[in-house]
């Protein structure tokens, strides 16, 4: 059984799983490989899913993670983590918004959203893995 203090490990490998497939689903359709793109897009859904689920339940019973770092690397980290968190309501907009567009075949409308939620979500899950190894690995807080 995995316990609440790892599942900030669980979120990040989530995060590097996302970060892969979205690549892979740029790849296919600039490949104008249509289906294999689909495929690839419900599998990055379904990760959104499983990293939204787990988020919730280890922010339910663990809190915040504590930032342990001091001197210049403190506002570095909180700028960070403030635009991520921004842009996590972002994409947590857009990513629906695009998928309903593309299961509709609104397939200009949805090209148009792609556009802008691709990067959007790639930036959100390569934020979330450096404020993870800066908040856990990098400077954690003394005594967690």
């Amino acid at each position: 059984m995995i316990a609440i203090r790892d599942l900030p490990h669980v979120l990040a490998v989530i995060n590097a799983a996302t970060i892969v497939v979205l690549l892979r689903a740029y790849y296919l359709i600039r490949a104008r490989d249509r289906e294999g793109h689909r495929r690839t897009m419900f599998v990055a859904i379904g990760l959104g899913v499983a990293f939204l689920a787990v988020y919730l339940v280890y922010h339910a019973f663990a809190g915040l993670a504590k930032f342990g770092g001091y001197g210049p690397v403190r506002p570095i980290y909180f700028t960070l983590l403030a635009i991520h968190v921004f842009m996590a309501f972002v994409v947590a907009v857009l990513v629906p918004i695009t998928f309903y567009n593309a299961m509709k075949q609104r397939f200009a409308i949805h090209r148009g959203f792609a556009r802008v939620t691709m990067p959007a979500w790639l930036f959100v899950a390569v934020s979330g893995l450096v404020v993870y190894v800066m908040a856990i690995h990098l400077y954690p807080m003394a005594g967690s």
